[in-house]
């Protein structure tokens, strides 16, 4: 249980923060300010994502079970940089 939140429910709060700015009316925050928190939650899930990847890499060459966990949270990760590709 422990795992799984550590590595799928905490990485989702980036996906949840980027999608939710990406949904809030332009008469809220404005043009600038929603592109320019979409990019830095964009940003700061890329470089987590090539964090946790370094992980399960080095997981997987010292032979531990549980790098598959890391490969998840990179997966999770990855979603918002995906989606303002596709959105930009």
């Amino acid at each position: 249980m422990k795992r799984k939140i550590y590595h799928a429910v905490i990485p989702a709060i980036m996906p949840a923060t980027f999608f939710l700015i990406a949904a809030t009316p332009v008469e809220t925050l404005g043009c600038l300010v929603r592109g320019l928190l979409a990019s830095m939650v964009a940003l700061a899930s890329g470089l987590g994502a090539l964090a946790t990847a370094s992980m399960g890499v080095r997981g997987r060459i010292r032979g531990d079970v549980y790098a598959s966990w890391w490969i998840i949270s990179t997966l999770i990760l990855t979603i918002p940089v995906v989606a303002l590709l596709i959105l930009a």
